[in-house]
């Protein structure tokens, strides 16, 4: 099937007002012997061309099943998604998996955590970029070849013409990522969607990946969602932030907003727990206490209420008993809590802030 037959929307496509990616009302549901795993559950977000989205969480949250979902990595498994997702005016939930994997490469790519699994250890890592690029590209291996030559230099291989016939296993690990990345852009997509890009890299090789990527959104000016569990990473990095917990969105906004106002107590949780080079080196951090809920079982109410120390200032146990909205607390910010905002603040001033 052709993708010029995936659904359009003229209201879905980007203009000035109008995001390049529109998630809304997003569900990813495994069923298992066990019950349903409630992987993503009602989670919205729009990205323009050129924002950097960071999403954060701990590990269980939702952020990658959430990123799999956008590249139609689910389908034909076993997982029950709906909600809608648009990119660039196409509708992706409901289109075939022909469809998504032309779109893949050409229209998204994505930047795996594990480039060595990622990428095949039989072929080539020159051959497997090559091939990426001709499957959307009507051009010859000799040409496929040189374009591949070239962004292997321009990710900073060294040598990249010779470094084209090696194998995965004879690059180093970040010479791997920077592979991983260029397969990714080798087309030039749109959406760029980086899954833990710096996991198991020391800090030097950390801090070239995330320039670079940020150096080439800024070139090719495309969308970027950044996963990671490093906040450090992301104050660097995102214009935007949204928090994730039990496979919810808790908090969204700028990243000014969620590092110097944040008002879910999950975020504050999070922040706490950041080691921080002004501090005192005999300090503790302050972990968050508990761990996050089961996917199968779903807290009643609000889904941080078991492991939240303010939940006994709402009245009425309603943490326990009503599941709390994602509310507007302030321009593009919002937040997931039943404390009202004006509280939430004076938390955040008397009791949170000190700690930080």
């Amino acid at each position: 099937m052709s993708i010029t037959s995936v659904s359009t929307s003229p209201v879905a496509s980007e203009t000035d007002d109008q995001p390049f990616l529109r998630v809304k009302d997003l569900r990813v549901h495994f069923k298992t012997d066990d019950g349903i795993v409630k992987s993503v559950d009602g989670l919205t977000f729009d990205l323009k061309r050129g924002e950097i989205l960071g999403i954060v969480g701990e590990s269980g949250s939702g952020k990658s099943v959430t990123s799999q979902a956008i590249m139609g990595l689910h389908k034909n498994s076993n997982a029950r998604i709906t909600g809608e997702i648009w990119l660039d005016g196409k509708e992706l939930v409901g289109a075939s998996e022909e469809e998504v994997r032309q779109m893949r490469g050409s229209e998204m790519g994505m930047i795996f955590q594990d480039p060595l699994s990622a990428l095949h250890p039989f072929y080539t890592v020159g051959a497997q970029i090559s091939e990426a690029f001709m499957v959307h590209n009507k051009v010859s291996k000799k040409e496929a070849r040189a374009q591949t030559v070239e962004m292997l230099k321009k990710v900073g291989i060294p040598n990249a013409a010779d470094r084209y016939g090696d194998y995965p296993h004879q690059f180093s690990g970040g010479m791997r990522q920077r592979a991983m990345i260029a397969m990714a852009l080798i087309c030039q997509p749109k959406l760029l969607i980086a899954d833990e890009p710096t996991t198991a890299l020391d800090v030097t090789v950390q801090a070239q990946i995330l320039e670079l990527i940020k150096s080439l959104h800024e070139e090719l000016n495309s969308a970027v969602i950044l996963i990671t569990h490093d906040l450090g990473v992301v104050a660097e990095t995102c214009d935007k932030v949204l928090v994730m917990y039990g496979g919810q969105c808790v908090e969204k906004g700028l990243v000014d907003d969620l590092f110097y106002a944040p008002e879910m107590p999950y975020t504050w949780g999070l922040l706490r727990s950041m080691p921080r080079m002004d501090r005192d080196r005999q300090s503790r951090l302050l972990p968050i206490p508990g761990q996050p809920p089961s996917l199968i079982n779903i807290p009643k109410g609000c889904v941080f209420n078991t492991r939240c120390p303010f939940s006994d200032r709402v009245e009425g146990g309603q943490c326990f008993t009503k599941h709390p909205e994602l509310l507007d607390t302030a321009p593009n910010h919002e937040v997931r809590c039943h404390i009202p905002s004006e509280e939430r603040r004076e938390i955040l001033r008397t009791e949170i802030l000190p700690t930080l």
